[in-house]
């Protein structure tokens, strides 16, 4: 077989693999969605989805955010529903796509979700049903539960040592705390509303509000008489999405052994050159802190945070992390691998035009690989709630900005609601900064 064949098939390889991610198609989605322009972000979005298939589900959580923040719930379930169903069917990669992101990168895999955008999609499902009739909520909440003990018991991640890397996932108490609010509203099922309320306390021992709702629970009464509960959600803050990081230690590593078989073996390996990339989870720094929520005629308070989705999505990626890049030493090795086969077939030596050839090609090929940044890039840094006992009858409730330091900050934004005797009524206010993106949505609206 002759040289330049070998060279152009694997030069062939590299052939069409770009380096731009969905970290960098999805800043401006962000940008117009943390200041509020919804409609910019839906409509960058949508083209975004038409141009990007292998990005098209976690574009459809986006479009879901965008969907709730402008107070369409329903619209915002169904397309939550559908990602849902898509990653829970591509859960267990395919071979084929497999084989082929060992000559490319992860980004050819089937995107089936990051663990904890599985758990939320079924968080957000709940809080989008509670803003509609409620009728699947309580269904929706305990499968957040449910796929936090799948999702670990499961796994097929082991470290170094064997052991789960999932093992010590934190579990997301909001589906929890909704659960144990529908319950209450029943009037009858205390002990449910109880087991559910201690779980909050468990996995979010920070949520001061959780002492009282136990004492609540245990004396078996949801409000007094003549009197309705708002449960005031917010997200808050510019949530976490992904960059690509440079490992430099395992670059370092895979030089050393670069060295050693090229000293040993027949053929040079080309050198490594470019470092191994893997998705790194960056968290905004938020001025934000909480919402402030005011009642016309009654007490108030502030919301508190029910889930910290920033510091769940850290967590997790740095545990599977040893996973990730192992998955990138495994690829950087069948490429150097592929390399060094050409050269076998070509017949060429360590002397010979051809192989200085092949090795510029094997440099570049390993310079095309990118992280795989695709994630739901418009979660919140926070879920918080508060809750507040009011006379049934119309409210008038304004909420706003708090920052670190307990100052207020931004616009003032209204919303009337309706209390009914004995029942729930929900608001969801977007605050990823001082701005609300949208609107307040509620189930409880004044006609």
């Amino acid at each position: 077989m002759s040289k330049l064949p070998a060279i152009a098939v694997v030069a062939a390889l590299v052939v069409g693999v770009g380096c731009t991610t969905h970290a960098d198609r999805l800043q401006d989605i962000r940008t117009a969605y943390h200041t509020g322009n919804t409609a910019g972000a839906k409509t960058k979005i949508d083209a975004a989805i038409a141009k990007n298939g292998r990005e098209a589900d976690v574009l459809k959580l986006d479009r879901a955010m965008v969907l709730l923040s402008e107070g369409k719930p329903k619209e915002a379930e169904a397309t939550l529903r559908e990602v849902r169903d898509r990653f829970e069917a591509k859960e267990g990669k395919d071979l084929a796509e497999g084989a082929l992101s060992m000559l490319t990168d992860d980004q050819q895999l089937a995107y089936a979700g990051e663990d904890y955008e599985k758990v939320l999609i079924r968080v957000m499902l709940a809080l989008s049903n509670l803003l509609t009739d409620g009728s699947d909520a309580g269904a929706y909440a305990l499968q957040v539960n449910q796929k936090q003990q799948e999702i670990i018991e499961k796994s097929k991640s082991t470290g170094g040592d064997g052991k789960n890397l999932k093992a010590n996932y934190k579990f997301v108490p909001a589906g929890a705390y909704m659960h144990a609010a529908l319950r209450e509203e029943t009037h009858t099922n205390y002990d449910d509303v109880l087991r559910s309320l201690e779980l909050v306390a468990k996995w979010q021992p920070d949520f001061a509000p959780v002492k009282q709702d136990i004492e609540r629970a245990k004396n078996g009464r949801h409000s007094q008489p003549g009197h309705g509960v708002v449960y005031v959600f917010t997200l808050v803050g510019r949530g976490p999405y992904k960059e690509e990081k440079s490992e430099i230690a395992t670059s370092a590593a895979l030089l050393i052994a670069d060295r050693i078989i090229s000293a040993t073996g027949k053929q040079s390996l080309p050198p490594t050159l470019a470092p191994v990339k893997v998705p790194h989870v960056v968290r905004p720094v938020n001025n934000i802190a909480s919402v402030n929520v005011n009642v016309i005629g009654h007490p108030g308070g502030q919301t508190q945070t029910i889930t910290d989705i920033g510091q769940m999505a850290t967590e997790q990626c740095d545990a599977l992390l040893p996973e990730t890049l192992a998955r990138a030493v495994v690829r950087r090795v069948v490429k150097k691998g592929v390399i060094y086969g050409a050269k076998e077939v070509a017949g060429v030596d360590k002397s010979m035009g051809a192989s200085l050839a092949l090795n510029v090609v094997g440099v570049a090929w390993e310079a095309t690989e990118s992280a795989d940044t695709r994630c739901w890039g418009l979660l919140p840094d926070k879920i918080q709630v508060l809750r507040l006992e009011l006379p049934a009858g119309k409210h008038t409730l304004s909420l706003q900005a708090v920052d670190k330091n307990g100052a207020f900050f931004g616009p003032v934004e209204a919303a009337e609601v309706q209390v009914r005797d004995g029942r729930n009524t929900y608001v969801l206010g977007n605050f990823p900064d001082a701005k609300l993106a949208g609107k307040i949505v509620t189930n409880g609206a004044t006609k």
